[in-house]
């Protein structure tokens, strides 16, 4: 795929590091929910320097959204994008991407894992069919939760939050283990999405698979 240029629109800080995008969108530029894009910067130099995105707006939508969470520490792609303002311009690549809805069932995102999830939570949600999904989101402390405002109004009671640093009042404050996992699924014959860092997917794969979950029911980045 030959890369596109757009132009940012908008930026603003949704956590403390965690940075949306708004930008253009190019003539013809399909995606389906969950999938994302590789990404670079147009600045002599970091062209090449190609990062995985996701795309978090509707596939309707007139414009792009990106949800990018920034390493300043990394002194890469993600620290040059946080400097990057309304009319600085990005090069879209080739559109990624195995987490598809399948069908109601259980959503685990660590960190900034939630991105494929917010597309398709916001499809889902305009057509009416959330019913009998539940979102099971982990982070390090409540700082860290990205949109949690919107999750709330989307998915209500099936909106489970875990703190892994921080205990927070009303909410469990523990890594997701089998234990937690009985308690709150009790039905393994269903869907499971799971997106975040490698270790906490393998984790969540493994687990879920000893108690009785099918491998083919499990929907994660390949």
């Amino acid at each position: 795929m030959e890369a596109q240029r757009v132009t940012i629109l908008k930026t603003e800080y949704v956590t403390l590091d965690v940075k949306r995008f708004v930008l253009t969108r190019p003539k013809g530029f399909r995606f389906m929910p969950g999938q994302g894009c590789m990404v670079s910067i147009d600045m002599e130099g970091l062209r090449e320097e190609k990062r995985a995105f996701t795309f978090t707006n509707l596939p309707s939508a007139r414009t792009l959204e990106l949800i990018v969470k920034i390493y300043p520490g990394h002194k890469g792609v993600t620290q040059q994008m946080s400097l990057m303002r309304k009319g600085d311009a990005l090069l879209l690549h080739e559109v990624f991407g195995t987490i598809t809805y399948k069908g109601p069932g259980f959503f685990f995102a660590g960190g900034a894992g939630i991105t494929p999830f917010l597309a398709i939570f916001r499809q889902l949600h305009k057509e009416g069919r959330l019913k009998g999904s539940t979102l099971v989101y982990s982070n390090k402390a409540a700082s860290d939760v990205i949109m949690d405002e919107e999750l709330t109004a989307m998915l209500g009671r099936n909106y489970l939050k875990t703190f892994t640093r921080q205990g927070v009042i009303g909410f469990r404050d523990r890594r997701i283990d089998k234990d937690t996992l009985i308690t709150l699924v009790q039905d393994f014959d269903q869907h499971f999405y799971l997106c975040g860092p490698p270790e906490f997917v393998g984790d969540l794969q493994r687990m879920l698979v000893e108690l009785g979950a099918s491998p083919e029911s499990l929907v994660f980045e390949a």
